[in-house]
């Protein structure tokens, strides 16, 4: 329940996801593929903004493997749960993870309850809406294709601003917070695409953020 409750507000992401996904010429069974195999809505427009006839098979691979890179730390914040499974069980649940059932379960956590089927469930319900929307968005990409800056786009944007109040701490999380701003800021400001900003944010965050915890012990 709590990850349908999010995800309503990303559906309009995995409608712009299906509707690029149709512009490119994609039918609806590579659409699904895609986005059932990658399941990570930035590594897919990135992919999709590559894309060209042959497809640059390597290009996207790379452009999806470094902004998918910011999993990595993720994953180890969320050590205390996933290390309690071992082969398929964990290796599935990391499958799955995505930014959304990242901060659900983080939150999770701080309330001292480290049940990994949680971030599994929550993972998995969004994996079956994001399926869904992908599909609408390219099924009906041509009816639903929306200008540029449209509102509904904001819909995916503010979704993603409201995960971040059940993981604000205070005042200690403003060097973390404000250093993965300022990074994805400057390197937005200095003209870099996707997924340069979203990279150079999570990664420089993450290291702020160790070295806060490391000054603290």
């Amino acid at each position: 329940m709590a990850g349908l409750a999010l995800t309503l507000g990303l559906a309009p992401f995995g409608l712009v996801v299906g509707m690029a996904a149709e512009a490119k010429g994609l039918s609806l069974l590579e659409t699904l593929l895609m986005s059932g195999l990658v399941y990570a809505g930035t590594a897919q427009l990135v992919a999709l903004e590559l894309w060209t006839d042959p497809a640059p098979i390597l290009a996207a691979t790379l452009a999806a493997l470094v902004i998918n890179l910011r999993m990595a730390p993720m994953g180890a914040a969320l050590a205390p749960v996933l290390d309690r499974l071992q082969g398929l069980r964990l290796w599935g649940t990391l499958a799955v993870l995505v930014d959304n059932s990242f901060a659900l379960t983080v939150a999770e956590m701080r309330a001292g309850r480290r049940d990994a089927a949680f971030l599994l469930g929550a993972s998995l319900a969004m994996w079956v809406c994001w399926m869904a929307t992908c599909t609408i968005g390219q099924v009906f990409g041509a009816s639903l294709r929306l200008p540029a800056g449209h509102p509904v786009f904001f819909a995916s944007v503010a979704a993603l601003m409201s995960i971040l109040v059940p993981l604000w701490r205070g005042r200690s999380d403003l060097l973390p917070w404000g250093v993965a701003g300022v990074l994805a800021l400057a390197a937005h400001g200095l003209g870099l695409g996707q997924p340069w900003p979203v990279l150079a944010g999570a990664l420089g965050g993450a290291a702020a953020g160790a070295v806060r915890d490391m000054r603290r012990r």
